[in-house]
Formats: C-alpha cells, sequence, structure tokens
C-alpha cells in the first residue's frame, strides 16, 4: 500500500478485557472513529500501545484485525522496539506478512549503541525490507538519540523515509529541513509542541490525545496546514490541559481515562501499569471533565 508520512497518524492504545486479553471490539470501535475523523494512518504497538508486554502473537491479532477493518481505507504502521537487531529484522519481515505498510522503529533497546551501531542497526533493517521506515527519536524516553549526522549516513538508504520528532527540541525540524529538505518526512511525536513543529513545516503529527479526541486533533492539523493559525490556536490552547497527559510516565494510564470518559475505550492496562486511584485519579478525573465541557465546536 503506498501511502505518505503526511497527516495525524494515532499512536493507538492497545484495548484489553477485564481478564486482561485483546478487546478487539472495543479496539474497532476507536479505529472507525479515527478514520470517520479523518486522520491519515495508525500505529500500532507504540508506547501508548502498550508494546513492551504485548507478546508476537497479540502483535500479529491487532495488526491483522486492523488491516482488515480498515480495508486500505488508511495505512496501519507497525512499532517495532527490539534489543537484537534479528528480532528487528523478524519483526519488520513479520510486519510485511501481515499487511502492515510500514514501520515505526526505535534504536536499540536497553542498550546505548554509538554512532555505527546506531546507524547499523537501521540500515540493517532497512535492506531487509522494503516497507517504508519512520525512525522514533525520543532520547528523551529512551535514552539514544539518532543525530544529524546518523539521518545523513542514512540518507542512501530510500525507505528510510520518516522521522517521529520526539526529541523535545522543536529547533530540530528546523535542522532537518535545512540539512535534508524534503528527504525525511517530519512528524511531530510531542503532543504539547504539535502545533509549534507544524508551524515550522513538520509534514505530520503522531498523536496521543487523539485517542480520546480525533476531531479536534485533526482539524488543528488541517487548519495549521491550510494557513489558519489563529483558528487552529484557539482549539490549542482549549487542548493543551489535555495534551499534557501525553507527557507523563503514566501518559498510558491517562490517556485511557480520557478514552474511557468519552465511551470509545477503558481503563485496563496490563501490569506492571495499574489503573488510577486515590488524589491522582481525581486531578486527571478534573482535568479530563474540564476539557469534555469546555470543548470548543469544530
Amino acid at each position: 500500500m503506498q501511502f505518505e508520512w503526511k497527516g495525524v497518524f494515532p499512536a493507538l492504545t492497545t484495548k484489553f478485557t477485564a481478564d486482561d486479553q485483546l478487546d478487539l471490539s472495543l479496539f474497532e470501535k476507536n479505529l472507525h472513529l479515527q478514520v470517520a475523523c479523518g486522520v491519515n494512518g495508525i500505529v500500532l504497538g507504540g508506547t501508548l500501545g502498550e508494546a513492551s508486554v504485548l507478546s508476537l502473537e497479540e502483535k500479529e491479532n491487532l495488526v491483522k484485525f486492523a488491516v482488515e477493518k480498515l480495508d486500505k481505507k488508511i495505512p496501519v504502521i507497525m512499532n517495532i522496539a527490539e534489543g537484537a537487531t534479528k528480532d528487528a529484522v523478524r519483526q519488520a519481515d513479520l510486519a510485511a506478512d501481515w499487511g502492515a505498510a510500514g514501520l515505526m522503529i526505535l534504536p536499540p533497546m536497553r542498550y546505548s549503541p554509538d554512532f555505527r551501531e546506531t546507524v547499523q542497526y537501521f540500515q540493517t533493517i532497512a535492506t531487509n525490507t522494503d516497507l517504508p521506515i519512520m525512525i522514533y527519536n525520543n532520547p528523551i524516553d529512551y535514552k539514544n538519540e539518532v543525530t544529524l549526522e546518523m539521518f545523513a549516513a542514512l540518507e542512501k538508504n530510500k525507505n528510510i523515509s520518516a522521522v517521529k520528532e520526539s526529541t523535545r527540541d522543536v529547533t530540530n525540524v528546523t535542522r532537518m529541513k535545512n540539512n535534508f529538505g524534503d528527504r525525511f518526512k517530519i512528524l511531530c511525536g510531542v503532543d504539547t509542541l504539535a502545533m509549534e513543529e507544524l508551524c515550522l513545516g513538520a509534514d505530520g503529527w503522531v498523536a496521543g490525545l487523539v485517542c480520546a479526541f480525533p476531531k479536534e486533533t485533526v482539524a488543528i492539523f488541517n487548519l495549521v496546514k491550510e494557513g489558519k493559525i489563529e483558528e487552529a490556536r484557539k482549539i490549542y490552547r482549549w487542548f493543551m490541559p489535555l495534551l499534557e497527559l501525553d507527557i507523563h510516565p503514566k501518559l498510558v494510564q491517562y490517556i485511557k481515562l480520557a478514552e474511557t470518559a468519552l465511551e470509545i475505550g477503558s481503563e485496563f492496562v496490563r501490569e506492571p501499569r495499574l489503573a488510577l486511584v486515590g488524589d491522582e485519579r481525581k486531578k486527571i478525573e478534573t482535568i479530563i471533565k474540564e476539557g469534555i465541557t469546555t470543548r470548543p465546536q469544530v
């Protein structure tokens, strides 16, 4: 499936039942809402998708289910976060077999590779798959940065075609554009910096709160790209307290609670994560309720 790394790509949560099984019916409900609101693709098995606690069989079920239900309306992107290169290569092969249209790939997990190791990791995967690749550059959470020099070394791998920009440094958008033009599409990966990076020329947004508020997320993207900055700014300012839920270690629990409040998800998480309780729960519920109460007309 041919597609562009452009627009809004929700990093979808993985829905579970009370007995810790995949809740595919609830996943489908959210999936159809995302499509109806105009998203441009979906990312499965990322941080929000609780990738580190999903089995390979569960990843297969999620990807195949999404591919079937979407019926080529939008691309399904599978995240790869592995420690061993051979495991990443195998997952890339499986993703293609399962029908994924592209890959999002983190640098090696649980090890801080040097320049040569990082570049070879991505190159080895890229040369063993035909799927387009978006590098997930998130040194804040995952401690490994993909530098401009590394991207220069990866330019020759044509299927490495995008970056999920999560360095928290908005000037990286300008640096990437100055160095590479449109060679690598740039998708903002931090909800609280999305409008800023879109205004600086980012091509898309791998979003988190879109899981609960797809209409507003897509509206901000479209308005910015249409040059309607003031209209986008009004929605973005309303959205910011909710978007800040995306930059906390408990973003999974927070965003799932928002989905639950809107009846398009559940708050079941997989241990060691636990559902929110006490004052923390009350605080997040207050933010979500305020956002829903003051939700703008889009």
